[in-house]
């Protein structure tokens, strides 16, 4: 192993850490491609799937839930090391992907889903825990901010690619090129991870680490903070690609321009946390973003009369989405520094679980407030989403960690 990869002053020697941290950027841009894709393009693969619409809700909600399994799965970082952690990530999203290729059927696909989302909650923690483990805390936020640049990447990137591939060569034909996309970030990430290091030694056993996880009343609120946050943000995400082709007749290639448009503003969420959030201090970043977030929820309605007003409202709530979710990341990772990647991956399971319980409701809510008088249901959600916001805010008041200091000495 050498120096650079494997020690916490790898940020001062550079290029180790530097290559292991743009090789994370793009492997992590590739996940959340797939898992975001079926978002925007949600009618093109319902109609592909010769599937209805409530049926598909069904479907994504089941992919969110399976994020229960994430602590479980993700324990692998904690015992066996960072690197076998990532690699059994990427296997099983590259697996899912590989389902879809051989049969383009509904219960393929929702494999497919399950299993690419369920990868990337193992894959998500053990990287961050990797991180966590040479990065001080006070340094911490800006660090993370900049690996968050891969979920707007795959908006501003993934996305445009997946429905130019679409528009090509039809519904089917992105899987193949993710999957072997998965098949060299295996390799990347197996030449370049060191294996497991000393850091990763502790707290590797599976029930005392879950036991650690769900008797901290602290560590608890934080995973309900982070679950109705998220489930908030959910509403809007679910819906707008139903709405925007209902309402403004969007078609393939302006879904991508969209994405692109939202891809932007998540990136300048993230650029914003990583200058503000270790300055402002982490928790007051987020309530300062979730805040202008419910403001951002709340004028969408008013502003999506128009294509160009939805697409500024959209734009806003996914820019403070993001300033808001990024900022409280550096928080989760010191709340139990003893089973990092576990609590790590609890933390994101709560985020999949606040989506799940939202996908079951949200495209309800918006075909129920459709078929009122509620603004083509983009009212409905909004208040919906804004109620949930509410209650992350409230919950936010429970959350500390007993001290800043970190087992990652500073460089």
């Amino acid at each position: 192993m050498s120096p650079d990869n494997g020690s916490p002053d790898a940020l001062e020697r550079g290029g180790g850490f530097t290559l292991q941290m743009v090789v994370f950027i793009i492997v992590r841009t590739l996940l959340n491609t797939a898992v975001r894709m079926v978002y925007p393009y949600l009618g093109v693969f319902q109609r592909g799937l010769g599937v209805d619409l409530r049926l598909f809700s069904l479907g994504i909600s089941m992919r969110s839930a399976s994020g229960i399994f994430g602590p479980f799965l993700a324990v692998v970082g904690d015992r066996y090391g960072r690197r076998s952690g990532m690699l059994l990530g990427v296997g099983m999203f590259t697996l899912g992907l590989s389902l879809v290729v051989i049969s383009p059927t509904f219960p393929a696909f929702l494999a497919m889903m399950v299993l690419t989302n369920l990868g990337n909650l193992v894959f998500l923690p053990s990287m961050q825990a990797f991180i966590g483990d040479r990065v001080p805390y006070e340094r911490r936020g800006s660090v993370l901010a900049y690996t968050e640049f891969s979920w707007s990447f795959s908006f501003i990137f993934g996305i445009p690619l997946v429905g130019l591939v679409i528009r090509l060569f039809g519904w089917q034909a992105p899987f193949p090129f993710l999957a072997l996309l998965g098949i060299l970030a295996l390799a990347a990430l197996y030449r370049l991870m060191p294996r497991k290091s000393t850091e990763e030694s502790q707290g590797s056993h599976l029930w005392h680490n879950l036991r650690m996880v769900f008797t901290n009343s602290r560590a608890l609120a934080g995973l309900g903070m982070a679950m109705t946050c998220s489930a908030a943000n959910e509403m809007i995400t679910v819906t707008f690609g139903v709405w925007l082709e209902e309402a403004f007749q969007v078609q393939i290639a302006a879904l991508a321009v969209t994405a692109f448009i939202l891809g932007a503003s998540e990136l300048g969420g993230e650029g914003l946390a990583s200058i503000l959030v270790d300055r402002l201090g982490k928790m007051n970043s987020f309530r300062i973003g979730l805040a202008l977030n419910t403001l951002a929820v709340l004028a969408l309605p008013f502003l999506g009369v128009a294509l160009g007003g939805a697409m500024a409202g959209l734009f806003l709530l996914f820019l403070t989405f993001e300033f808001c979710i990024v900022s409280i990341i550096p928080l989760m990772t010191e709340m139990l520094p003893a089973a990092r990647a576990t609590y790590m991956a609890a933390f994101i399971a709560s985020i999949a679980m606040g989506r799940a319980l939202t996908d079951l409701v949200a495209l309800p809510i918006y075909i129920n407030g459709r078929d009122s008088t509620m603004a083509n249901g983009v009212l409905a959600v909004a208040l919906a989403a804004a109620g949930i916001n509410l209650v992350s805010l409230l919950t936010s008041r429970l959350v500390r960690i007993e001290n800043q200091s970190t087992s990652a000495t500073s460089p």
